[in-house]
C-alpha cells in the first residue's frame, strides 16, 4: 500500500509522498505567525514550490491509496451507471 498526500491550497492540488508531519507543522507555524513562505516538495525530485501561507487561506489535506488492490478486468469493464436526471 502506498499513500500519496494531496494538499489543496486555494483550489490548487499538490501531491506529496510520506511523511508530511513536518510539512504540516511548518504550514501551521507560518499561519500562526501571520503568514510565511513554506517550500512544498515535489512528489518526484526537483526543487518544489514556495507557497505563501496566511491566516484565512483555504488549505485541505487528504490521503490517496495508490497501491490498492487491482480490480479484475470483468469489473473494470462493467456497465457505467448514470445517477442524474438528465442521463449525462
Amino acid at each position: 500500500m502506498s499513500i500519496v498526500h494531496r494538499l489543496t491550497v486555494d483550489g490548487r492540488d499538490y501531491f506529496l509522498p510520506d511523511p508530511v508531519t513536518a510539512l504540516k507543522g511548518q504550514i501551521l507555524e507560518a499561519i500562526k505567525q501571520g503568514g510565511g513562505y513554506v517550500n512544498i516538495p515535489p512528489l518526484r525530485g526537483g526543487p518544489g514550490i514556495d507557497i505563501l501561507f496566511s491566516p484565512g487561506m483555504p488549505v485541505t489535506w487528504s490521503q490517496i491509496d495508490v497501491g490498492g488492490e487491482a480490480v479484475p478486468d470483468a469489473e473494470a469493464k462493467g456497465p457505467v451507471q448514470v445517477d442524474d436526471e438528465f442521463g449525462l
